[in-house]
């Protein structure tokens, strides 16, 4: 579903600004595949995200969804594969918009948008079942502007939404970061069901060591760009957060924020 070949980036080069965010990375996601990403910070976990998304231009490499090679296609070509949930809760939501008129709007993400209307009897029925599933009431307030829910319920909200027409691959950008622990549990416990139900392709970035044990079934660890260290389906199972600060000890020159990533 997602193949990625050699990817490499480097921001501002030729200057003494100069980063290697990307260096010759090559991933495989099977369809139903779900791989957390964890690393220290500027390890590339979200320039790989970005690079997917089509937010930035890889300098080399190339990234197949689906079987379509995507990558001249801009960002917003591209939403027709790619949904993804990022760590604002802001930044995945039109706040000044309803809680329907964001799904309408997620509904049609990729598609030619005509002079209808953007809520229906029918999809208004399909919003509040689909926010029921949530358990939050949020089914109850379809007319309430998204900018008055918490971040927690945006966050949620927005993982909806995200999944709501079964991207070809889900990107999960440390979407519980900014949330504080109770709501972090709750969009993670949501995050596992949505996939799970919707058998979602997804890549999900995270630094809390925890959350990528607990969820998915691959796991990698980055590392100033390069992927150094994997995990399959069965080894998953057995690793503990020891195991992964063990290995992230062998990585010469490698530090972490202890708070971020034992979360």
């Amino acid at each position: 579903m997602l193949a990625i070949d050699h990817l490499s980036k480097t921001f501002f080069p030729g200057s003494v600004n100069e980063r290697r965010a990307l260096t010759d990375l090559s991933l495989r996601l099977d369809e139903g595949d779900f791989v957390t990403v964890i690393g220290s910070n500027g390890a590339g976990k979200s320039t790989l995200l970005n690079a997917v998304a089509g937010r930035i231009t890889a300098d080399s490499g190339d990234i197949e969804i689906d079987g379509t090679r995507v990558n001249r296609l801009r960002e917003h070509r591209r939403a027709r594969y790619v949904g993804r949930v990022f760590q604002d809760p802001m930044a995945g939501t039109a706040p000044d918009l309803t809680i329907e008129q964001n799904l309408s709007l997620a509904l049609k993400r990729g598609a030619r948008r005509g002079l209808g209307r953007g809520v229906t009897k029918n999809r208004r029925e399909r919003f509040a079942e689909e926010l029921r599933s949530l358990e939050l009431g949020l089914e109850n307030r379809l007319k309430a502007k998204v900018g008055l829910l918490s971040g927690g319920q945006r966050q949620a909200l927005s993982l909806l939404m995200a999944g709501f027409t079964h991207p070809r691959i889900l990107l999960l950008d440390e979407h519980t970061a900014a949330l504080d622990p109770q709501r972090a549990e709750l969009v993670t416990s949501l995050t596992g069901r949505i996939v799970e139900q919707g058998g979602l392709t997804t890549l999900m970035v995270t630094h809390n060591m925890q959350q990528a044990l607990a969820l998915g079934n691959r796991l990698i660890m980055m590392h100033e760009g390069r992927i150094v260290f994997t995990a399959s389906k069965a080894a998953k199972r057995e690793l503990t957060v020891d195991h992964l600060l063990a290995e992230f000890g062998k990585i010469k020159g490698a530090t972490f924020d202890d708070r971020a990533m034992l979360g």
